[in-house]
């Protein structure tokens, strides 16, 4: 089974994370997205709607600990002589 999600990104997003979520669905750059979606908008409105309605229906990517606990490795200490 397939286990992609299409969920808002909490990492990469510019005010939602929905063209983030998007792209990383279709393993496409973010930035892909996110110019079609203002195209879409500038040429008859209807990116600026798209963008609205997936803001409001996709649930949001969850937290994973590991991404928190990243940073928490042993200490090294370097003692001099």
């Amino acid at each position: 089974m397939n286990d992609k999600r299409l969920v808002r990104s909490r990492d990469d997003k510019m005010l939602f994370g929905v063209c983030a979520g998007l792209a990383h669905y279709l393993n496409i750059d973010p930035v892909i997205v996110r110019l079609v979606m203002a195209l879409l908008t500038l040429w008859n409105g209807i990116g600026l709607l798209a963008y609205v309605v997936l803001a409001l229906i996709m649930p949001q990517e969850p937290a994973v600990a590991a991404k928190a606990n990243a940073f928490d490795e042993e200490e090294i200490v370097i003692k001099g002589s």
